[in-house]
């Protein structure tokens, strides 16, 4: 049976600022009267049990898209994690990337990077910051941290190039309104550490406590489909599967079910 996905909907340039900004004042609001407890940065703690630790490559060549956003992406990444680096997420605490990194401006040193738009390639000072939303999520799916928020990428833009994990298990990310929270409804502390080098974009997630658990994420029904106005789109769901190392037990979870809209046909030759 075909999943039907609707054609995308081109707003105004004017609808889409004045729609932006109202979702950022509507999350500043919610971030200061939602009586949330946000984690913060604590660089004297340091927890023995590792629990996951994860790389993505930093330069990427990608088709129409002129390297120099690559490296700009590098300049943004750096400015960002220095605002997560050390971040303790302790029982009853959210993490967020956007009330810890802030508005990415050009005036903080932010430059113009890789943006998605209704799955164009676009610019935008502070592009490329998706990247970081990727890392994270994909650790956090690997412990028993609660996915408080996530947005899924809509689009399919570029073929698949050296995939390591499964198709769509991303977290985009738009200041401030699209963001990545993750709540603690655990008993144990985690710590979150991010760092370049000159290759990778590195994430370590550990904790006070060792894990009882193993986690892996696993794809299933993957298919491609032609809409009926056209085009292609591409399917999956993604399960984690928990282990019980202690007593065997194995349960599987739905994490998502992903619907994207495909930028260039399925169909094509290598």
């Amino acid at each position: 049976m075909i999943h039907q996905v609707e054609k995308p909907i081109e707003r105004s340039p004017l609808r889409r600022k004045i729609g932006r900004e109202f979702y950022i004042a509507k999350r500043f609001l919610k971030w200061h009267f939602s009586g949330t407890k946000f984690s913060k940065i604590d660089h004297n703690i340091k927890f023995p049990n590792s629990w996951m630790e994860h790389k993505s490559t930093l330069l990427r060549k990608l088709k129409d898209v002129d390297m120099y956003l690559q490296y700009n992406k590098i300049t943004n990444l750096k400015l960002a994690i220095a605002k997560i680096d050390g971040v303790v997420i302790r029982p009853g605490e959210t993490f967020s990337i956007w009330r810890m990194v802030g508005r990415p401006t050009k005036r903080k040193g932010y430059k113009t990077g890789m943006m998605i738009h209704n799955g164009k390639v676009a610019t935008g000072i502070g592009g490329g910051l998706c990247q970081l939303g990727n890392l994270i999520y994909w650790m956090a799916l690997h412990t028993p941290l609660t996915i408080k928020e996530r947005w899924r990428h809509s689009f399919d833009v570029f073929p698949d190039v050296n995939r390591t994990i499964p198709f769509a298990c991303g977290a985009t990310l738009a200041y401030n309104y699209i963001d990545l929270q993750l709540e603690n409804n655990t008993d144990i502390t985690f710590k979150l550490n991010l760092w370049l080098d000159d290759e990778y974009l590195h994430g370590a997630l550990s904790g006070d406590k060792a894990s009882d658990f193993q986690y892996e994420i696993i794809e299933t029904d993957h298919r491609f489909e032609v809409q009926w106005w056209g085009g292609y789109t591409r399917h999956n769901r993604i399960l984690k599967r928990i282990t019980n190392l202690k007593t065997g037990e194995v349960t599987e979870e739905l994490v998502a079910e992903n619907n994207a809209i495909m930028m260039y046909n399925p169909m094509l030759n290598e």
